[in-house]
């Protein structure tokens, strides 16, 4: 057994276990990795959505890994970055207040905003062979049927895959039965988040998270960027939106000069604490 300390902090209530591994032995990552399940079990464990490890980078300042609750290694999360950026100030591992951060889903960019933490998640990425799914070109606005009941969806990749679905009223729908099929249809070969999206307005919208590996999560800064580049793909918001979730507000930005997203919201840190494993 090895005794590993670990800061618990989340994003509007989408929760994460942070880990500084710039220093640690492969061996201890090895078996960080093995206990991933454990570490975020509500009940066994620490309890979180995904596993956080800091790790070095040839090709940004840092470099982050993220582990779904069951284990999945996985690509971008939004919420997950700002409080990557806001765990290197409070440990002291850097004080640069910008900084570039290597995922799987590629560099992003994250920086102080007064209280806040304002993220460039990128471009978009609509090309259905990118994102992955199993469809040519771009799928926007397209039926996916099931025995009761017709989405019309479209696709997003923020690094990560995004399915975005409009419904009437988001706090009613039920999530937890449609979550998991759509997470799990073969269009998805690797699976795929899924956004519920209720439009308030041009500048509003809400929205519920079903998280690939997760479940459904309080908050998820990636698929609040890709709720409002479907929303704005669909004609029915602008391209500056303010993003509900069940955790908080999440304030996104499609930036029409470079076709960046900027996504700015909270980081907050709950405990520091110490677990074997």
């Amino acid at each position: 057994m090895a005794k590993l300390k670990f800061t618990k902090m989340h994003g509007n209530g989408n929760d994460f276990i942070l880990i500084n591994a710039l220093k640690l032995n492969p061996q201890i990552i090895r078996r960080i990795k093995t206990r991933v399940k454990f570490l975020s079990d509500r009940r066994l464990g620490i309890g979180a959505d995904q596993v956080l490890l800091v790790l070095p980078s040839k090709e940004a300042n840092f470099q982050m890994r993220i582990f779904n609750a069951d284990g999945g290694d996985v690509e971008m999360c939004g919420n997950g970055i700002r409080c990557f950026l806001k765990y290197l100030h409070e440990k002291k591992i850097t004080t640069k207040r910008k900084i570039t951060v290597s995922t799987k889903g590629g560099i992003v960019t994250p920086h102080f905003k007064g209280k806040l933490i304002e993220v460039d998640m990128g471009e978009p990425i609509l090309n259905c062979n990118d994102i992955p799914v199993n469809w040519n070109g771009e799928l926007i606005n397209r039926p996916l049927s099931f025995p009761d009941v017709k989405f019309f969806i479209t696709c997003v990749s923020m690094g990560n895959p995004h399915c975005t679905i409009f419904v009437n009223n988001v706090r009613l729908f039920p999530v937890s039965i449609y979550g998991p099929i759509v997470e799990k249809h073969h269009l998805f070969p690797q699976k795929t988040n899924v956004e519920f999206i209720e439009v308030v307005n041009k500048s509003n919208i809400r929205i519920r998270v079903w998280e690939r590996g997760v479940g459904e999560t309080p908050s998820c800064g990636s698929g609040a960027c890709a709720a409002v580049v479907a929303s704005y793909l669909n004609k029915k918001t602008k391209r500056k939106v303010k993003v509900d979730l069940n955790g908080g507000m999440l304030k996104i930005d499609w930036n029409k000069k470079n076709d960046h997203i900027y996504m700015t919201g909270p980081a907050e840190t709950v405990y520091n604490g110490e677990i074997e494993i």
